[in-house]
């Protein structure tokens, strides 16, 4: 697929023509074949960008259009699966969570991809992201954009970042006044990937290498909910953590009440424009581990393009998303949008580096990154797993073991993909 550097803005007139590809007048009977690329709203304009980029390069063989899904990941989800039992063949290409590949491939929603494009679509490719996007050793989306979670601490309160999640409760603690530790608490996906990720750092995993079985061995579950409990129950602790998504941690940063946060790297640009003062001692460091001997994982997040089953232009479809995924429109959503590259190469690039000046520590996480249990029935083992640890400062590390247990094998033989 052709490459281009990042673009300057769009003028007056691509805009004009972005309004017909996205939705926002009726779609046209004449011309090329129209590709509706069913994606959340990202609010730079990049994947607009992208798609006006590859319709003009396909040389009229092919144009896309945006067909916006809800800004909620759960949302998206509903309402991409009842379309797609329905064999909704208006859906052509789809901007997929990487914890949906499982899901869609297991019910035939989606295509695996030829051989020799997968091959184009992954060569240069961060091992992570394109573990993502794979499932039963068959490639089913192209990674397109990235995304983790990094340990974000004030450098004028804390000296030297902390390694493990217990130098970093004591070093937190001994903070007189601003010393709060924020993570994701609610009862929703976030909660999951924190426990996920702990599991992973403490040498565990919530199923075997099989996906059909549960895994869960007793000490790294018992050393991830000990951890999970302690933190909760420390002083530390934000007194809103049973309540605490991604941006309710950000805003309790950014307000100066904390020393330390994990989160995604939008916050690093979100504070810079929010609290400049704060900004100028944000540090970065990679996610803790569980313990000294052992670095920290953490899991993997972003959209990779998939192909759906039904669509009328399968061929046009799979030539769109590789153009989509390809290395410059990675630029682009990286140098506009503020969305990690699934390129290596990228993280080399000066444009890439000055907006994520942390791209060492980002491209090494990304690498090892965790995967979420990759099975079909994910969203339900995910359900079990905030239900039976929330909230976390009411977890017994001995017996939720095998509440825990008990409740991802239910999950598990769930029938039910809605």
């Amino acid at each position: 697929m052709p490459d281009r550097a990042a673009s300057p803005a769009l003028p007056l007139l691509a805009m004009a023509m972005l309004l017909s590809l996205s939705g926002c007048g009726p779609t046209g009977t004449e011309g090329p074949p129209a590709l509706r690329w069913y994606v959340f709203k990202e609010r730079s304009g990049s994947f607009a960008e992208a798609a006006l980029y590859c319709s003009t390069a396909s040389q009229g063989r092919y144009r896309i259009e945006l067909a916006y899904l809800p800004a909620d990941a759960d949302q998206q989800r509903e309402q991409l699966v009842r379309r797609l039992a329905a064999r909704d063949a208006d859906i052509d290409l789809i901007g997929m969570d990487v914890i949906w590949t499982a899901e869609l491939a297991e019910a035939g929603w989606i295509l695996p991809w030829p051989e020799e494009l997968a091959r184009e679509v992954t060569e240069g490719r961060l091992s992570g992201p394109v573990a993502s996007a794979t499932y039963a050793g068959q490639l089913w989306a192209a990674p397109f954009t990235s995304n983790t979670q990094l340990l974000w601490y004030r450098t004028d309160r804390v000296p030297e970042a902390p390694t493990t999640w217990d130098a970093l409760i004591d070093q937190a603690e001994a903070i007189a006044e601003g010393g709060r530790v924020q993570v994701q608490g609610e009862r929703y996906e976030g909660l999951t990937v924190f426990f996920v990720s702990l599991l992973a750092s403490a040498g565990g995993a919530v199923l075997d290498e099989s996906g059909q079985r549960v895994s869960l061995a007793p000490e790294p579950t018992r050393r991830a909910l000990t951890l999970m409990r302690r933190l909760a129950r420390s002083p530390a602790a934000d007194p809103a953590l049973s309540t605490s998504r991604e941006d309710q941690t950000r805003l309790a940063f950014e307000s100066g009440s904390s020393a330390f946060m994990v989160n995604y790297t939008y916050v690093w640009p979100s504070a810079h424009a929010n609290a400049p003062a704060l900004a100028e001692h944000m540090g970065w460091a990679p996610w803790p581990g569980v313990d000294p001997d052992r670095p920290g994982r953490v899991t993997i997040g972003g959209i990779n393009l998939g192909v759906a089953a039904y669509s009328r232009h399968r061929e046009l479809a799979f030539e769109a998303a590789a153009c989509i995924a390809s290395e410059g429109n990675q630029r682009t959503a990286a140098r506009v949008g503020g969305l990690p590259p699934t390129v290596a190469a990228l993280y080399e690039d000066p444009e890439v580096r000055g907006t994520f000046p942390f791209a060492d520590v980002l491209k090494a996480t990304l690498a090892d990154a965790v995967q979420r249990p990759q099975t079909p029935v994910y969203s339900d083992i995910s359900l079990a797993i905030s239900r039976t640890l929330h909230p976390m400062r009411d977890i017994d590390p001995v017996r939720d073991v095998q509440r825990l247990r008990a409740a991802v094998g239910r999950a598990l033989r769930s029938e039910g993909l809605l």
